[in-house]
């Protein structure tokens, strides 16, 4: 019988589970986007943890035990350990790179870097929050105080941990082509336009106000990697866990065969 390495993986888009598996990364992405009748099509989201992590909310051990090869020799895909609750009991700590995966199975890799990027304060910015929450966020906050807040200062609109990216999308210019209009127009899918304007306007007008919801619902599931602006964010409190996307030379030159093929 092969043996084959076992990993420790926690999806995170567009469910949030941890999951045993004998595959390495890009084929469990190649797996889980295209060939397994699971989840067939769609954008995936994951994040390696340390193999060696524990926490007495999950049963690691046993399954870990239970994650063998098929009896014809093929490694076990997958093994679910939990489907709910799994971020709030993982240490940020233990999450080791996260990937990106397209709906064709191709899969970017991304470490960890410490985020110094703070940005002008008092600027609105749209914040997708990934998972546990499901929620696209107007506010004035930059990173660091959006989470912070989210994880520690609400209990209405928050969560104790947060997965979640900001998305690039020109506010000033959306404001300026849609004032004095009957009809609102907007660039990012499934978000209404009239809603979109007038969480922004009430920041602006209020900049006490913490936080403005948009929508409920991920956009990620129709927008490209594209849209989204300096990377990913884990959030606890004050602790930050940062994974930037490279920048476009790298993701035409080292990445080509995965950016080729973002939409």
């Amino acid at each position: 019988m092969p043996e084959y390495e076992k990993h420790l993986y926690m999806i995170l888009f567009p469910i949030n589970a941890l999951v045993a598996s004998q595959l390495d990364a890009d084929n469990f992405g190649k797996h889980y986007t295209t060939g397994s009748a699971k989840h067939i099509t769609g954008k995936v989201i994951f994040a390696e943890i340390d193999i060696n992590y524990r926490n007495d909310y999950f049963k690691i051990e046993d399954y870990l035990e239970k994650t063998v090869p098929h009896e014809n020799g093929e490694p076990k895909k997958t093994k679910f350990i939990k489907s709910y609750n799994v971020l709030e009991h993982v240490d940020l700590d233990a999450i080791q790179k996260l990937y990106l995966c397209t709906r064709n199975g191709m899969v970017l890799p991304l470490e960890p870097k410490e985020f110094t990027y703070q940005g002008e304060s008092g600027k609105t910015r749209i914040y997708q929050e990934i998972t546990p929450l499901d929620t696209l966020v107007a506010t004035n906050k930059i990173v660091r105080e959006f989470g912070d807040f989210i994880t520690t200062k609400t209990q209405s609109k928050g969560a104790p941990k947060i997965f979640f990216t900001e998305i690039d999308f020109d506010i000033d210019h959306f404001l300026e082509s849609n004032r004095n209009k009957d009809i609102y127009q907007i660039d990012l899918p499934g978000v209404n336009p009239y809603r979109f304007f007038d969480c922004i306007v009430e920041l602006q007008e209020h900049p006490e106000k913490m936080t403005k919801t948009i929508g409920l619902g991920n956009i990620l599931r129709e927008i490209s990697y594209k849209y989204l602006k300096h990377g990913f964010w884990f959030s606890k409190g004050e602790e930050l866990k940062f994974f930037p996307m490279p920048s476009i030379a790298d993701l035409e030159d080292k990445y080509f065969y995965w950016w080729k093929y973002v939409r």
